[in-house]
């Protein structure tokens, strides 16, 4: 039998042989800090593309969605807050490389792995890139170009444009709400899963004659319902509590008719004094009411096209958007204020004729425009109609009188 003095020996060498054998372990090659392919971005990347195409205008056009001369401004404003500086390790990605991949990127929805083979930047980057970009390009652009109404007299430049180009008196835009596709966060659970099926956020808009946005609200989640989407956002709270200095009610411009100031909706928002939404097709039933729905709907048309458009302008809205909701976020609201500053800035080439939607008012048909039907963003169903409040009937019957009398227009019968 061993000693405790020989046990000791024989764990003492098998010890120094397990080191011995650590020691001769085969070095484990670490992995490369960056591919070689992506050290030679000057040569690679799409920036010397876009450089050709300088000399094709429509083809520059349909590659960042906007002109050059529209380009460059929008580089100058943003390149203040993206600029890195240069290390002794690497050149920094420069802003003019990281404007275009992120407009590349709103405008096909491309994964950052399908996306670095074109700009030669790694999906890591692309995932620092692309958010950051996306909120400078809308904290320099949304003072201008996203301004929501604050006094009593910009509300009622709206309303007035409303009555003379889609008939609507004392409206102050037209809004609506779409659920914006997404992969959900890790973690998550049902907490995006909407009715359809899908993951998403709601992004709730109001649009104003001239189809460019006037309020963005992005980030309530899919799971909430839909009726209350508005429920969650700063609009619903002011106007609850009368903060909007939206104008008192007043007679309507060659009427003795005196009607408040409302936003035109669909039926998945409540009936309300503020807002003015169509009689469910079940309660069609009389003439009068089919004018009625007819001239909120066509008012409210406005909403539906420009999200089309936003829609066909950036395909990351036919993808379901892979970020954190954060970013999403980011991404988003920049695509809304893109929208109106080339809406203003490149009108013939952002939104052609064929945009919008066309009616035909001898034989009382609708040409449509663009919509989101044949992308992923679906809209809002109210599931639950709730109790609506007298006065807010009386306020539907009221436009409803002056659409069919003193407010009608000649050929409203051709449409119902």
């Amino acid at each position: 039998m061993a000693s405790d003095d020989d046990v000791l020996a024989i764990l003492g060498c098998l010890l120094a042989t397990n080191c011995i054998k650590t020691r001769k372990k085969k070095h484990v090659r670490r992995s490369l800090w960056c591919k070689e392919w992506l050290k030679k971005r000057g040569s690679y990347s799409h920036v010397n593309l876009i450089s050709e195409l300088k000399l094709v205008p429509k083809d520059w056009h349909n590659y960042l969605r906007m002109d050059e001369e529209t380009y460059l401004n929008l580089l100058s404003l943003v390149t203040p807050i993206i600029k890195k500086q240069d290390t002794v390790m690497r050149a920094a990605i420069s802003p003019h490389e990281r404007l275009t991949v992120t407009l590349r990127y709103l405008a096909t929805g491309r994964s950052f792995e399908d996306l670095k083979f074109s700009t030669v930047i790694s999906p890591q980057a692309l995932g620092y890139i692309i958010p950051e970009t996306s909120d400078a390009i809308y904290k320099v652009l949304h003072k201008d170009y996203l301004k929501f109404p604050r006094t009593e007299r910009e509300w009622m430049d709206i309303a007035k444009l409303f009555k003379e180009k889609w008939n609507f008196p004392h409206c102050l835009g037209a809004m609506d709400g779409k659920h914006i596709n997404i992969i959900p966060p890790s973690g998550s659970g049902s907490e995006f899963y909407n009715y359809k099926g899908r993951h998403s956020m709601v992004l709730l808009a109001i649009v104003d004659a001239k189809y460019q946005f006037i309020m963005c609200d992005f980030g309530t989640n899919g799971r909430v319902s839909d009726g209350g989407v508005l429920k969650n956002t700063k609009l619903f709270e002011k106007l609850e509590n009368n903060k909007l200095n939206i104008p008192v009610e007043s007679k309507v411009r060659n009427s003795s008719r005196s009607m408040p100031y409302v936003f035109v909706v669909d039926d998945a928002f409540p009936l309300r004094v503020d807002m003015m939404k169509p009689f469910r097709q079940a309660d069609l039933i009389s003439q009068d009411r089919k004018i009625y729905n007819y001239r909120v709907s066509r008012a409210r048309r406005i909403v539906e096209n420009a999200f089309g458009i936003l829609a066909s302008r950036f395909r990351i809205f036919h993808t379901a958007i892979n970020l954190q909701p954060r970013k999403i976020e980011s991404v988003v609201m920049a695509t809304c204020v893109l929208h109106n500053f080339l809406m203003k800035s490149v009108p013939s080439f952002y939104s052609p004729p064929e945009c919008f939607d066309h009616e035909n008012t001898d034989v009382g048909t609708t040409i449509l425009g663009y919509n989101t039907e044949d992308s992923k963003m679906t809209r809002l169903v109210r599931k639950n109609p709730g109790n609506t409040s007298f006065l807010a009937k009386k306020v539907r019957e009221d436009f409803m009188d002056y659409f069919v009398n003193e407010g009608q227009i000649p050929w409203q019968l051709n449409f119902i």
